[in-house]
């Protein structure tokens, strides 16, 4: 298994290790079944009629899992579990970063709408060289996703696994648009708010089709981006009240992050007014001393590279009926030492 992980030809193929991912967490769930601790072990009844009930609900547990047989957990096999849970993560964590390698040179077609030679921004669905148009971006990023959801749907990872994905997926795409709205003043236009409010759509329609089940909250990872393009593509904004953009408008959004948004906007199609001086002052008066000339380096959001999931969510999204056709390997099986294995 080190092997084959240490392989960059593998680690750059996610169907191989989504193949790996599925297999090793149902390996996982199958020892979290089958292994008990010693320190669990309950205290021996002492009365007769204890000891009946005590058989009895043991009974009724080895009926109710019908596919293992739990053991006692001596140290290799705890070390072993410990490895597999080792590798679960590892290999979480390169198909996580693969499609973000894969996704961000998408992302960075789509964060900016393209211009034509003038200056002037360009229509949503006018071509440019090479028959391409600015929607074609997004729809790049639709297809890695679909494509990637394919791979592991086929693979049989483990649902919650795809959700943990998804979810820190879409907070990388949250956090790429929302700091490059933070930093790049070309980005906090009007056409721009609109070439992103095209793709949010689409992210959002690809939620839906996903489901729940694999798409999981991955929407409302989006939350920053959403409510600062709401906010760009706004018209009127000078009527605004800061209470209005506060708690209506942008309620996930930091004062200092607001600042920086109404500060860098500008409105490249129809030259409206930005924010009131109220609006602004408001601001200025709830910030630190020492934020406004920062760039926006303090309250960038930055990229999750966590484990977002602990074993029990695995091992407990998992059936033990899913395994219930699964024989015992024949070697395994005419051994004396594995007749644990076999059910009566």
């Amino acid at each position: 298994m080190t092997s084959i992980i240490k392989d960059p030809v593998n680690e750059d193929d996610n169907d191989h290790m989504a193949y790996w991912l599925s297999n090793i967490s149902a390996l996982l769930f199958l020892l979290q079944c089958s292994l008990k601790s010693a320190a669990q072990k309950p205290p021996a009844p002492t009365s007769f009629f204890s000891r009946m009930t005590q058989s009895f609900r043991s009974s009724s547990s080895n009926l109710a899992i019908g596919v293992v047989r739990q053991v006692e957990g001596k140290y290799p096999a705890l070390l072993f579990k410990q490895q597999i849970t080792a590798y679960v993560e590892k290999i979480y964590g390169i198909i996580r970063d693969n499609l973000k390698k894969e996704l961000s040179s998408h992302i960075s077609r789509c964060i900016q709408v393209p211009k034509t030679s003038k200056g002037t921004p360009i229509n949503m669905f006018e071509e440019l060289e090479g028959n391409c148009s600015p929607a074609s971006h997004w729809e790049a990023i639709i297809e890695s996703l679909n494509k990637f959801l394919g791979t592991l749907k086929e693979n049989f990872v483990p649902p919650v696994l795809v959700q943990k994905v998804f979810t820190q997926i879409f907070a990388f795409i949250n956090m790429q648009f929302f700091n490059s709205f933070l930093v790049r003043r070309e980005c906090c236009t009007l056409s721009n708010g609109e070439y992103v409010k095209y793709g949010l759509i689409e992210l959002e329609l690809w939620c839906a089709q996903a489901t729940d089940e694999y798409a999981g909250s991955s929407w409302s990872e989006l939350k920053h981006t959403r409510q600062t393009v709401a906010f760009l593509v706004l018209q009127e904004k000078s009527s605004i009240s800061y209470d209005q953009i506060t708690n209506e408008l942008c309620p996930v959004l930091s004062v200092q992050q607001l600042f920086r948004i109404c500060w860098l906007f500008r409105d490249d199609k129809y030259n409206t007014p930005n924010v009131s001086p109220n609006v602004i002052a408001s601001m200025k008066h709830l910030m630190p001393s020492d934020s406004e000339d920062d760039g926006g380096s303090t309250f960038l959001l930055e990229d999750d590279i966590s484990i977002p999931f602990a074993m029990e969510d695995v091992t407990a999204s998992m059936q033990v009926k899913e395994f219930a056709e699964v024989k015992a390997a024949a070697e395994l099986a005419e051994n004396p030492s594995f007749q644990f294995l076999l059910t009566d």
